[in-house]
């Protein structure tokens, strides 16, 4: 039997406020989704002057990030080198850069997803949140 890593209410709290901080330090706009494995809503923030639809597309970015349990930039490159059919998969529809899976031991134990900026300064968003884990 496997003993599985979940993510608590302080670990969500921890990557909120280091994803917030990363983006308040570059004077960016952005909305901050947390997922479980499962890619159901831990956590979202939408900072102001960030646009509505962000508030759709970061937990998009997310849940792809924690089902797929890789970056969404992945989807994103196979897309754009042209395996459009990926975008039929099921459940995926955050399939570009700013999302990022937390991965400890070889285990997915959820996601962020950033919206907001460039897809590279989501993901460094995103990044900055979960290297505030101890993992």
């Amino acid at each position: 039997m496997k003993t599985n890593y979940a993510l608590e209410f302080s670990d969500v709290k921890a990557i909120a406020e280091a994803a917030v901080a990363e983006a308040l330090k570059n004077q960016w706009a952005v909305a901050v989704a947390i997922v479980d494995d499962g890619g159901h809503l831990l956590h979202f923030q939408r900072m102001d002057g960030t646009p509505t639809i962000c508030a759709h597309i970061a937990p998009a970015k997310a849940q792809s990030a924690a089902l797929g349990r890789r970056e969404s930039k992945v989807y994103e490159d196979m897309i754009n080198g042209g395996r459009y059919c990926f975008l039929s998969v099921p459940l995926l529809e955050g399939m570009m850069e700013g999302g990022v899976p937390i991965m400890k031991d070889g285990q997915c134990l959820g996601a962020v997803g950033v919206s907001g900026m460039k897809s590279s300064e989501d993901a460094q968003v995103a990044r900055a949140g979960i290297a505030a884990l101890v993992l």
